[in-house]
């Protein structure tokens, strides 16, 4: 289903009330989308189930960030950052996402969990400038190296704050 959606300048804002809520197995292929996240970026359930969830990965939003998901994930752990999705039309939406581990009853991991909320306007202000300057890494490196050194930057930003990325996200989100 990967398609050319070529992004416009329309933000969509979710409700303070509002999740978005999706679950994919272990690769990124979504199982499971509430109506919320239908209504949001316009997909149907039909045209999301089986699709890898980077069906939505907004052209301006950080590899790195990806990155460092993905290593969150495999080492075990919950995934917490802000994300800039596209929308079916074009729009873009922006969330605050928290991504934990599915494990079956027989405790084998089976994929992942994602809700996801507005952000606080003041946390993508500061958030802005870092994925910015993430996206100037990863075009000055290209694909192949880009994203990890994007990533090296972030970490290294978090470090000079002295907190990892999930706990600068959590504090800007207060």
């Amino acid at each position: 289903m990967k398609q050319a959606i070529s992004p416009i300048n329309n933000e969509i804002k979710l409700q303070e009330d509002e999740f978005i809520v999706s679950k994919t197995d272990t690769r990124g292929v979504i199982t499971y989308v509430n109506r919320t996240f239908m209504r949001v970026s316009g997909f149907s359930e039909p045209e999301m189930l089986g699709q890898p969830h980077n069906v939505i990965r907004h052209p301006e939003m950080p590899r790195g960030v990806f990155r460092l998901l993905w290593k969150t994930l495999e080492s075990r752990q919950e995934f917490v950052g802000y994300v800039k999705n596209l929308c079916k039309d074009g729009s873009y939406y922006w969330v605050l996402a928290n991504i934990t581990l599915d494990y079956n009853s027989n405790g084998k991991l089976q994929g992942y969990y994602s809700a996801r909320r507005k952000p606080q306007a003041r946390a993508l202000k500061a958030v802005l400038p870092l994925y910015q300057e993430m996206l100037r890494i990863e075009a000055s490196y290209g694909k192949k190296d880009g994203a990890e050194k994007s990533m090296a930057y972030l970490l290294e930003h978090c470090r000079q704050q002295g907190v990892p990325y999930d706990e600068l996200v959590l504090a800007l989100d207060r």
